[in-house]
């Protein structure tokens, strides 16, 4: 089982950003990536809707035998996190707790700001974990719907993205935060844009990074960390192939290889 890879699943190509450092944090680990191309956003999606995907999902990726589980989606973290890890008997992960443990670590004046998708800031989820870690903290809610779609379009570095940033931050930098979360795996793929509208005095936290150190320390205290010097990296998605190979291809420190579409509606029902 120490050798068998992990399960990473998000709405779109934004849980790359996660599986990057991954591949960086636990270089001979095997990964078998889902995304869900064909339904993302998920942030705008309800509880229900998003529970639904994330168990489809969790199934298949259990059909290839994955020995854990990274929750690599903000909003499927929020609303799926305790349901999916109640449903199987391998370890499962999401984004948000890695994250808001680094904010609150980071934070010099205890305020912190959350840009994440519609889904995850009505949630209120980060939120409830900050003030469990530090009562003290002010947290203070952003959310940022059209980033999503302008990185699953490529619009990376485009003006367009940096006027949308400009009027989202504008709302949240007026509280004074000296924290911000990246509270959607998209984001971190825009970082720069985002840091030079924040501002230097501000820094970012990317849970991305954080996760990959969580499941470090999941796999170490399973015992099942993997014992092989070559991993093999297999990608899925429920939309166009193409598109999500070129994008793949353009973040990751590996070679992408072989992608297949699933029709997950199809193979998984409910």
């Amino acid at each position: 089982m120490n050798n068998s890879p992990i399960g990473v699943f998000d709405s779109g190509v934004g849980g790359l950003t996660v599986v990057r450092e991954i591949i960086r944090e636990l270089p001979e680990e095997s990964i078998v990536y889902f995304g869900d191309t064909a339904r993302v956003p998920y942030g705008s999606k309800s509880r229900e809707t998003v529970t639904k995907y994330s168990r489809q999902i969790v199934r298949f990726l259990r059909s290839r035998e994955v020995k854990a589980i990274v929750i690599a989606c903000n909003t499927a973290s929020a609303y799926a996190l305790h349901e999916v890890a109640h449903d199987i008997d391998i370890p499962v992960i999401g984004v948000i707790e890695p994250g808001a443990k680094a904010a609150d670590k980071v934070t010099q004046n205890g305020r912190i700001g959350i840009i994440a998708t519609e889904g995850t800031v009505r949630s209120g989820t980060y939120e409830k974990v900050l003030k469990q870690i530090n009562p003290n903290l002010k947290v203070f809610l952003k959310a940022c719907p059209l980033f999503v779609p302008l990185v699953e379009e490529g619009w990376r570095y485009d003006s367009v993205t940096y006027e949308v940033a400009d009027r989202y931050l504008n709302d949240i930098m007026m509280y004074d935060i000296d924290t911000l979360v990246l509270g959607c795996t998209h984001y971190p793929l825009i970082r720069r844009i985002i840091q030079k509208v924040a501002g230097d005095g501000v820094t970012l936290v990317n849970p991305a990074y954080e996760t990959a150190k969580e499941l470090a320390g999941v796999l170490y205290d399973n015992g099942i960390m993997a014992e092989q010097s070559v991993p093999e990296y297999r990608f899925y998605v429920s939309d166009s192939v193409k598109k999500f190979s070129s994008f793949a291809e353009s973040i990751l420190p590996c070679d992408v290889g072989h992608v297949e579409r699933v029709n997950m509606e199809y193979n998984q029902g409910d």
